[in-house]
C-alpha cells in the first residue's frame, strides 16, 4: 500500500513538473557590462539546485574529512573496550575450568585494559563494577591457589573500588565480594572473621538465604550454638532445606544446645530458648530430661517434658522409633525414685493398655520394684526379658530378676537369671 501512495506521489510530482516547465516561457537575463546573458527559467532552476547538490556534496566531505581523526579515536578505544570484555569474560571461563593461574593472568589483563582506557578519559559505564569484578575474580584465583596475600590485597581494593556512594549495580557487587569475603574466611576455618563479614552487609543481604546459609555454618564452626539455631529457623522459613533436612538441623542444633547446658539452671534456660515445635520433638525432649537427671535437676521437670513424647508412645505403637522408645524408658528409669503418684498411674495404665509392648513392660515393673511390689514386678519383669531387643534394658531386666531371687533365697532362681544377664550379647 505504501509503496502504491510514492508511486502515485512520483507520477503527481512529474505531472506537476512537466507542466509547469512544458508552458514556461519565462527568461532570466543578466546583465554583465558589456555583455548580457538570456537565460531560459527553467535552465537557472536547474542550475540553482545543482549548485545546491554540490555545495551539501562538498560540506558532507569536508565534515568526514575532519571526522577522520575522532573516528579513529572512537575506533582504537571501541578495539581496548572490547578486549577488556574479552579478557573478562576469558578470566570467568578459566576460573569455571580450574584454571587458576589463567583466570587471574586474563584478570590482571583486564584491569591493565581499564587503567588504558581510563588514561586516554575513556568514560565507560561499567567501569567501576568493571573493575571490583576484576579484582574479585583475581582474588578469587588466588584463593584457590593459596596465596593469601594476593587475595586480600586484591580483596581491599574491590571494596575499595566498590565504594558505598556507588551505583546501584556497584553496590549489589559490593554484597558480592563481601559474601565471597565471608566464604573465603570459611574456607581458612576463620568462623569470627566470616561472622564479621557478615556483619558488614546491609540488614536486608544479610536475610538472603545464601548469607544466611554461611552464618549457620560458620556459628556451627565457632559453636555459636543459639544463633546457629536462630538462622536455621530462618533458613527453615525460606524453605532452603527439605522439610526432613530442616527438623533434623533444627532437632540436632536443639540437641547442642541443651548438651551445653553444665547445671540446671543453665538447661532450663536454654530450654526457655527452643520453640513449642521444637520441645515437642521426642529426640530434644528426651535428651533434655537425660540432661537434667545427669546434672541432678528438677526431676519432675524433666518428666513433664517427657509428656508429648510419652503420649506419643502410648497412642500409636509406632509413634517413635525403637531407639526412641528405649531411649524414653531410660529417661523414665532415672527418676522412677521421686516420681509421683500421677506418673506411676499413667505408666501401669500405659501397660494395661499395650500388654505385649516390652518397653512398657519394663518400665511398669521397675515401677513396681519402687513401690515393692515384688510379685507384679517379677512378673512383668520376666515376660519383659523375654521380649527386650535392647541388650542394657535386657541385662538390666535379668540382673533385678536375679535380685528378687536372691531377696527369696531362691539360689537356683538367681543363678538362672545371672547367667542370662552375663549372656546377654552388645551390638
Amino acid at each position: 500500500m505504501r509503496a502504491a501512495l510514492w508511486l502515485l506521489g512520483l507520477f503527481a510530482i512529474a505531472a506537476a513538473t512537466a507542466l509547469f516547465a512544458g508552458n514556461n516561457q519565462g527568461t532570466v537575463t543578466v546583465y554583465w557590462p558589456p555583455w548580457r546573458v538570456d537565460l531560459s527559467l527553467n535552465l537557472v532552476l536547474m542550475l540553482l539546485a545543482g549548485a545546491f547538490m554540490l555545495l551539501h556534496v562538498a560540506l558532507r566531505a569536508l565534515a568526514a574529512l575532519f571526522q577522520l581523526p575522532v573516528q579513529a579515536r572512537q575506533w582504537r578505544l571501541q578495539q581496548k573496550e572490547r578486549a577488556l570484555h574479552a579478557a573478562l569474560l576469558d578470566s570467568i571461563s578459566q576460573l569455571l575450568a580450574g584454571r587458576f593461574s589463567r583466570s587471574r593472568k586474563a584478570a590482571l589483563a583486564a584491569l591493565a585494559q581499564e587503567r588504558t582506557l581510563d588514561a586516554l578519559d575513556a568514560q565507560l559505564p561499567q567501569a567501576q563494577q568493571i573493575k571490583v569484578l576484576s579484582h574479585l575474580l583475581a582474588a578469587e584465583s588466588a584463593q584457590s591457589l593459596q596465596d593469601r596475600p594476593a587475595r586480600d590485597a586484591h580483596l581491599h581494593l574491590a571494596l575499595t573500588e566498590s565504594s558505598e556512594r556507588g551505583t546501584p549495580a556497584a553496590l549489589e557487587t559490593r554484597e558480592g565480594v563481601q559474601l565471597r569475603a565471608a566464604r573465603w574466611a570459611l574456607e581458612d576455618r576463620d568462623a569470627p572473621g566470616a561472622l564479621a563479614r557478615l556483619e558488614e552487609l546491609p540488614v536486608g543481604a544479610q536475610r538472603r538465604t545464601f548469607a544466611l546459609r554461611l552464618r549457620l555454618k560458620a556459628a556451627r564452626l565457632d559453636h555459636r550454638t543459639l544463633e546457629a539455631l536462630e538462622t536455621a529457623r530462618l533458613l527453615a522459613k525460606h524453605r532452603a532445606f527439605s522439610t526432613a533436612a530442616a527438623q533434623s538441623i533444627v532437632r540436632g542444633l536443639a540437641s547442642e544446645l541443651i548438651s551445653d547446658a553444665h547445671d540446671p539452671a543453665q538447661l532450663m534456660s536454654a530450654w526457655a530458648e527452643l520453640e513449642q515445635g521444637e520441645r515437642e520433638m521426642a529426640e530434644v525432649a528426651i535428651h533434655a530430661a537425660q540432661r537434667m537427671v545427669l546434672l541432678q535437676g528438677d526431676l519432675e521437670l524433666a518428666r513433664a517434658w517427657l509428656m508429648p513424647a510419652w503420649e506419643r508412645m502410648v497412642a500409636l505403637p509406632d509413634g517413635l522409633g525403637d531407639a526412641l522408645r528405649v531411649k524414653l524408658v531410660r529417661a523414665l528409669e532415672a527418676g522412677l525414685d521421686s516420681v509421683d503418684a500421677d506418673w506411676l498411674s499413667r505408666i501401669e495404665v500405659a501397660q494395661r493398655n499395650n500388654p505385649r509392648d516390652p518397653n512398657l513392660q519394663y518400665i511398669a515393673g521397675m515401677a513396681c520394684m519402687r513401690r515393692q511390689l515384688w510379685g507384679k514386678a517379677q512378673q512383668l519383669l520376666t515376660q519383659a526379658a523375654l521380649g527386650l531387643q535392647d541388650a542394657d534394658l535386657h541385662r538390666r531386666a535379668w540382673q533385678v530378676l536375679a535380685r528378687l531371687a536372691e531377696a527369696r533365697d531362691d539360689v537356683e532362681q538367681a543363678s538362672v537369671a545371672w547367667k542370662q544377664a552375663a549372656q546377654v550379647d552388645y551390638p
